[in-house]
């Protein structure tokens, strides 16, 4: 489910408010619990808002580092952190643990809960901060050329083959990535294999015969270890092993569910279709140095 509701509130009351009234319940210190968050509030043009974020923000955007306080993630939320910087908004997105969300509530400050699967639930999302911190016209144009992009890259690929790609975003279990991964993987000109966001195994994957096997995983950057991964599952006589098609994909740029998976998109077109695309920033070959 996507956590809107708090959004539509403040956005229908603000619509009925005056100019000076509205500003009265924009909020002024944000806390961001994912980088996607924070990357949302960038491309808003909203970072002077924003007074504490995660370590995974700063290596998105390593520039808030100056400018913030550093609190746990969504996942592992404490109070005392974000009481200790006085928010009056706090958002976080997925992944949660009960735990993590009693202590965001303990904070007392307004709270903003995103759960995306799709692309169309990053969109609503991005258009739910827009509304809430008075920036609907930029969070427009911030979907807008998220979507034109995405639509650009599917038309140029729409007469391509569709090899057939398997995309993870954990190792061990192995993971299938997000349904919005794979939504980038059609765009991209691939055929997705497997359940997006669902557990599966070394043996599942290989009878799929994937021609592309990308591994994106959460907090790794693009330090997957893929020849050792390969060994261990052998997967030797998969097409993607035997024609060297397997790929490392930046973290950031296809778990964070913001507008920075354009760039996510570019890498998978390369690795999906380098004789089309020219190699991407964020994109490792698995005879490459990590």
């Amino acid at each position: 489910m996507n956590f809107l509701a708090l959004s539509a509130v403040n956005t229908s009351f603000s619509s009925t408010c005056n100019t000076n009234c509205m500003s009265d319940y924009v909020p002024q210190r944000v806390v961001a619990l994912q980088p996607s968050v924070t990357v949302i509030l960038r491309d808003l043009d909203r970072l002077h808002c924003l007074v504490a974020c995660t370590k995974y923000c700063v290596d998105v955007w390593p520039e808030v580092r100056r400018k913030t306080e550093i609190v746990a993630v969504s996942w592992t939320a404490q109070s005392q952190q974000i009481l200790k910087v006085h928010p009056d908004l706090v958002i976080a997105a997925v992944p949660y643990q009960e735990k993590a969300m009693a202590e965001i509530l303990k904070s007392g400050a307004r709270f903003l809960g995103l759960a995306p699967k799709s692309l169309a639930d990053i969109y609503g999302d991005i258009a739910a901060i827009a509304g809430i911190m008075a920036a609907r016209e930029g969070g427009l144009r911030v979907i807008e050329k998220m979507r034109g992009a995405i639509e650009a890259m599917r038309q140029r690929t729409r007469h391509l083959s569709k090899p057939r790609v398997f995309c993870e975003e954990w190792g061990k279990p192995v993971i299938a990535s997000q349904p919005w991964v794979a939504e980038l993987v059609q765009a991209a000109g691939g055929e997705f294999i497997g359940k997006p966001g669902a557990q599966t195994d070394a043996a599942a994957v290989e009878a799929g015969s994937p021609e592309v096997l990308i591994a994106a995983w959460c907090g790794a950057g693009d330090r997957v270890p893929l020849d050792k991964i390969m060994r261990r599952r052998s997967w030797e006589n998969t097409p993607a092993v035997r024609n060297s098609r397997v790929y490392c994909i930046r973290d950031e740029y296809l778990n964070t569910p913001a507008p920075t998976l354009v760039s996510g998109l570019h890498a998978l077109a390369a690795a999906i279709h380098p004789e089309v695309f020219p190699q991407a920033d964020g994109l490792r070959c698995i005879n490459s140095a990590p």
